[in-house]
């Protein structure tokens, strides 16, 4: 059995629709469907919540401004 867990949208027709590439084919399976419905955030999360260090956009903005990253394809 494989659990596979993903976050979704419920569009205005009030049906959900999933699309879920398992990497089998031709075989029967049994799907069961648990949903839990979010609640909407009030606040924003601060970037240290997040996961961030702190202030480390304070620390790291601009700091490639004299030395570009340059992408070779």
């Amino acid at each position: 059995m494989q659990s596979i867990k993903l976050c979704s949208h419920v569009e205005a027709d009030g049906i959900l629709h999933l699309d879920i590439p398992l990497g089998i084919t031709d075989k029967d399976i049994v799907v069961m469907v648990i949903y839990q419905q979010l609640k909407p955030s009030t606040t924003a999360k601060t970037p240290e919540e997040l996961g961030w260090a702190p202030n480390f956009f304070e620390q790291t903005y601009g700091s490639c401004q004299d030395d570009p990253i340059e992408i070779s394809y």
